[in-house]
């Protein structure tokens, strides 16, 4: 995908990107990019059954959505973001989001336009880079309501492994995951979804330039 060169009406995401023909992980931004000096970055345009291969042949597996938020807030529960209160501490980025106008104009204020190499910016409390901005992460689950089942059923859950049948009302013949995280799309005027406790959703298929995973 590539973003338009013009302002555009935020009330159409139709109108956010061009969708280019012949895009994968190794020609992430088109048919005529490659990855050549880019082994220090996430992989992206991965969609969700790649990320899943990936992981088993690592000896790995995708996290949970609820493993996914427990490594990403490293104790620090109720903060609303991954470091803490707020956005910059000190006036100090702590991730790689969008800046400037947003979809077509990504100022790079915090140092990147775009895709920035992993572990750029502080970890979290748990060791763990960019699980704020940078690229979208996959998870493993999805139903809007679920943690909403889970507080009418009573007690408390741990460790929750999300539904057994991911199902979403707007759509619901579509296999979707959950993806968590946010990206170097993320704008504060728009969406914020470097915010830790907020979701995104994906079908399986999906694969972005702005969409990756964590094993």
């Amino acid at each position: 995908m590539l973003p338009p060169d013009h302002p555009v009406s935020l009330d159409n995401h139709f109108q956010w990107w061009s969708y280019i023909p012949g895009t994968n992980w190794r020609h992430p931004l088109g048919p005529q990019s490659d990855i050549n000096g880019k082994d220090n970055y996430p992989v992206v345009q991965i969609a969700y059954e790649d990320a899943l291969a990936y992981a088993k042949w690592a000896g790995k597996r995708l996290p949970t959505e609820a493993e996914w938020e427990f490594a990403a807030r490293g104790g620090k529960a109720g903060k609303p973001f991954v470091w803490g209160d707020e956005f910059r501490p000190g006036g100090k980025w702590m991730a790689n989001t969008h800046q400037g106008h947003f979809p077509d104009k990504d100022s790079g204020a915090d140092g990147y336009v775009g895709l920035a190499p992993v572990a750029q910016f502080p970890p979290s409390p748990y060791g763990r880079y960019d699980m704020a901005g940078n690229v979208w992460q996959w998870t493993t689950d999805y139903r809007p309501d679920y943690y909403q089942q889970l507080v009418s059923a009573g007690g408390v859950a741990r460790n929750p492994h999300g539904p057994e049948i991911p199902f979403d009302p707007d759509q619901p013949t579509e296999h979707k995951k959950v993806q968590r995280g946010g990206s170097f799309l993320c704008p504060d005027q728009y969406c914020s979804c470097y915010i830790v406790g907020t979701r995104g959703k994906g079908e399986i298929s999906t694969g972005t330039n702005h969409l990756g995973f964590a094993a």
